[in-house]
C-alpha cells in the first residue's frame, strides 16, 4: 500500500512577513510530528496577498529562485524530512515577475517547480500587473513520494490544467490557493462562490481519479488603497480521493494546521471502475486549442 500523510497549512497573514515565516516554521515542524510526510501551503504564503492594488513599490517582495526563501524552506524540508510544497513570488529578471511554486524534497532539495498558468486580472485580485504566465507548461515534479501536479489558485477553475497533468503521470492534484469573498457580497452569493471553488475542484479529482489538495488562506485583509474593503479569505482548505470524498477539511474562520492519510494506490481501483481515460475521444478533441468555436 502507498499511503502517505499529508499536512494541509491554512494561515492567517499579517503585515510581518518575519512573523509570518515564523508561524509558517512552527506549523510545518507541527505537522512533521504528527507524522505528516508532505506539507503544503497555500499561495503567496510569505505576506500579505498584495495583489490587491496595482503598486509598483511591491514589486521589491519578489526574489530570485534559488534566494532567501527557498534557503529557508529547504532547511525546514530537511530537517523535518518531508516533500514541502511553496508559493513564492519569483524575480526571474529585472521587470519579469512569475507566481511560482517551489516543491523541496525530504533531503531539502529543489525537486521542481512550476510557474502559475492562469493570470487572473479581477477587482482585488490585479495579478496580471505582478505576474507574467508561466511558461515551463504543466509538467508534474518528481518527488520521493511520487509525482505531484502542482497548479496554482486560479488554474483551479480549468480541467483542461488538471487534465493534462493527469496525462502526464501526475498521482495527486495539488493546489496552493488564495481565494475569498468581497464585503459588498450577499451570503447567498457567498454561498454560491464558495461551492463553486470546492465543486470544481472535487470535480478535477473524479474526472482523473486522483486525490486533490487544496490549501487557501483565510482571514481579513484591508485593502491599501480603501477602495474596497478588503478581502476575507475564506479557508475551507481540504483534502479529497479520487472519488471527489472529503478525508479533511478546515473550517472558513481560523488559521489551522491538518494531517491526514492519503491511500494513493486507491487511484488504480477508482479508474478501473470508473475508466474515464479509457473512454476519452482522443480523435475529436482537437477543437479544444481554439478560443471559441463560431
Amino acid at each position: 500500500m502507498r499511503k502517505i500523510k499529508v499536512g494541509i497549512i491554512q494561515q492567517a497573514n499579517t503585515s510581518d512577513i518575519r512573523m509570518n515565516l515564523m508561524n509558517l516554521a512552527k506549523s510545518i515542524e507541527a505537522c512533521a510530528a504528527h507524522g505528516a510526510q508532505l506539507v503544503v501551503l497555500q499561495e503567496l504564503h510569505n505576506s500579505l496577498y498584495f495583489c490587491q492594488t496595482e503598486n509598483t513599490d511591491l514589486f521589491e517582495l519578489a526574489e530570485p529562485i534559488p534566494g532567501p526563501s527557498t534557503g529557508f524552506y529547504s532547511e525546514l524540508a530537511a530537517t523535518n524530512r518531508i516533500v514541502l510544497v511553496t508559493s513564492l513570488f519569483e524575480k526571474r529578471a529585472p521587470g519579469l515577475y512569475h507566481n511560482t511554486a517551489v516543491v523541496f524534497d525530504r533531503d531539502g532539495s529543489i525537486a521542481g517547480k512550476y510557474r502559475k498558468m492562469h493570470i487572473p486580472d479581477d477587482p482585488a485580485y490585479y495579478e496580471k500587473f505582478y505576474f507574467t504566465p508561466g511558461d515551463i507548461g504543466f509538467e508534474p515534479i518528481q518527488t520521493s513520494l511520487g509525482k505531484l501536479g502542482i497548479l496554482v489558485c486560479w488554474d483551479q477553475w480549468y480541467p483542461e490544467a488538471a487534465r493534462l497533468m493527469a496525462l502526464k503521470g501526475a498521482e495527486i492534484l495539488i493546489y496552493p490557493t488564495a481565494i475569498g469573498w468581497e464585503s459588498s457580497d450577499t451570503d447567498d452569493e457567498k454561498a454560491r462562490q464558495l461551492n463553486a471553488w470546492i465543486i470544481s475542484q472535487r470535480a478535477h479529482a473524479v474526472a482523473n481519479g486522483l486525490p486533490v489538495i487544496s490549501v487557501n488562506r483565510v482571514g481579513h485583509e484591508a485593502d491599501p488603497s480603501g477602495q474596497t474593503n478588503g478581502i476575507l479569505f475564506w479557508g475551507n482548505s481540504f483534502v479529497v480521493g479520487p472519488q471527489g470524498e472529503y478525508l479533511a477539511q478546515a473550517g472558513n474562520e481560523r488559521p489551522e494546521n491538518i494531517v491526514v492519510e492519503v491511500d494513493l494506490e486507491r487511484s488504480e481501483n477508482v479508474r478501473r471502475w470508473w475508466p474515464f481515460l479509457r473512454d476519452r475521444r482522443i480523435d475529436e478533441y482537437g477543437n479544444l486549442t481554439k478560443r471559441f468555436i463560431d
